[in-house]
């Protein structure tokens, strides 16, 4: 039986799907099958919350583990004051601050790649770049118009804290603005404010990269561009997260 058939099942047979409160019951219970179907369902939208809110995105994989640790841990302490899907943003996001903070802390220690090692035999110094090389193309080096979606991540990262968050709260996981005041702590206007300055922030850096995919699709079809109402302009971004990012009104 395959994973994905055996969570089902799981699933149908102590009636959690869609029953958060059943869920939360089991969970506090230490039901090991609602905790497994538990990370079957928040796994991949907290990992992708953390990767575009760290600074650092290659720790993304261990701080998702930690959260779900220390909702396995405190799940007794969740009393239902809020939906088990806020505590569990709430914890990712405090996971991502501490390693931000964390990482900013230890940067000057780092060595960098253009460190020399050693001399080799031949009398000539050899640098730590040297070693890291990896002659092999990476999965995104092999994904179309990577260079395009690593700018648009980038650009995201650059984004001033609290804009950041929001933006990715509301144009990325599309939480409703209420739930993402509530994770944050925060007045459903602020929300909506820092949203609007987000938004014009990431727009301003994005409008060059939008210009010229609009300008590519003209060359390529011998006509001015028009806006696909499936694909997005700008590649490394969905069409629902652009329309929200570009047009969506607050």
């Amino acid at each position: 039986m395959s994973a994905a058939s055996a969570l089902g099942d799981l699933a149908a047979g102590i009636a959690i799907r869609t029953d958060e409160s059943v869920l939360t019951t089991e969970l506090q219970a230490g039901s090991e099958e609602a905790f497994a179907l538990l990370i079957s369902q928040y796994q991949a939208p907290i990992y992708s919350l953390i990767s575009r809110v760290l600074t650092d995105p290659s720790d993304a994989a261990d701080i998702t583990q930690d959260v779900f640790i220390k909702v396995f841990r405190n799940i007794s302490s969740f009393h239902g004051d809020s939906s088990l899907r806020t505590w569990i943003y709430r914890i990712a996001l405090r996971e991502a601050s501490n390693q931000r903070r964390w990482w900013f802390r230890h940067r000057g220690r780092e060595i960098t790649i253009e460190t020399e090692t050693n001399a080799s035999d031949g009398g000539k110094s050899t640098y730590l770049k040297d070693l890291l090389v990896d002659e092999h193309a990476s999965p995104y080096q092999l994904t179309e118009h990577e260079e395009i979606r690593t700018k648009v991540e980038i650009e995201l990262r650059r984004l001033q804290e609290p804009f950041r968050t929001v933006v990715i709260l509301r144009d990325l996981e599309g939480l409703p603005y209420d739930e993402i005041a509530e994770i944050l702590g925060t007045h459903l206007g602020t929300v909506k404010s820092r949203l609007v300055r987000g938004r014009a922030m990431l727009r301003a850096r994005l409008q060059p990269l939008i210009a010229q995919a609009r300008s590519d699709k003209g060359i390529l079809s011998g006509r001015p561009a028009v806006s696909s109402t499936s694909t997005s302009e700008v590649p490394g971004l969905t069409r629902s997260a652009e329309g929200r990012l570009f047009g969506e009104a607050v």
